[in-house]
């Protein structure tokens, strides 16, 4: 492959790059030694690295966290739990997509972060550009964030997996989350089949008659079977 994104060399050492800056710590980054690993982890490790799942993952830790070891063990959270997982200064961390091409993990990360920033301001333009003068398109946003606020307060979906500090979420975090936003969904959909049926309640007691089976209309032929009978 003539391009590899991840890789890059710490101390003369070779190490691929989980995460290329580290939440609230954006000078420091997570990385591993590849060579230091044992073969099965290292050879399972790098088929990740060289995958298209791999390459397009904009960090690698999330293409790690969906992948196993050969012993069937998330790849992302054995790293973690076994301390594998350094973390170190992006300026001391060389990125080598190719055999004559470097730069630092510091000025790369400045260089995407400009173009990410780029292409929000190119987005906003386009925006601002479609809505014609019809609803801005910050007022639209306002309005889809406060829907969205008004929708996690009604499912009590206000509490999150938060991630560690090495920026590693294990599995483990990840299904306490889902379990208990799925207990709250649970429990607010009992609340509202408990609602339904006061409902029905109150409509039965308006009127018996919307609430009463229908009758269903005897034929001629199930007249004459009744009297034969």
């Amino acid at each position: 492959m003539n391009f590899l994104k991840h890789v890059g060399k710490h101390s003369d050492r070779k190490v691929c790059v989980l995460f290329r800056q580290v939440p609230g710590d954006d000078h420091m980054c997570l990385v591993i030694y590849p060579e230091v690993l044992p073969a099965p982890w290292h050879d399972a490790i790098m088929k990740v690295l060289e995958s298209e799942v791999g390459q397009q993952a904009e960090q690698f830790a999330d293409a790690l966290h969906r992948s196993l070891l050969p012993d069937g063990r998330p790849i992302l959270e054995t790293l973690h739990i076994e301390r594998m997982i350094k973390k170190v200064r992006t300026a001391d961390v060389v990125i080598t997509p190719r055999a004559n091409a470097k730069i630092r993990l510091d000025e790369l990360n400045t260089m995407l972060n400009e173009m990410k920033t780029g292409e929000d301001a190119i987005k906003r333009l386009a925006e601002n550009d479609n809505a014609r003068g019809m609803v801005g398109p910050e007022v639209k946003r306002a309005a889809e964030a406060a829907y969205k606020k008004g929708r996690e307060q009604a499912w009590g979906q206000t509490e999150t997996a938060q991630a560690p500090a090495d920026g590693a979420l294990s599995d483990r975090a990840l299904a306490e989350n889902m379990l208990a936003q799925a207990r709250k969904m649970e429990a607010e959909a009992n609340g509202l089949i408990a609602e339904a049926a006061r409902m029905k309640k109150e409509a039965a007691k308006m009127d018996p008659r919307v609430t009463a089976p229908a009758k269903a209309p005897k034929t001629k032929g199930a007249k004459k079977v009744a009297a034969a009978a």
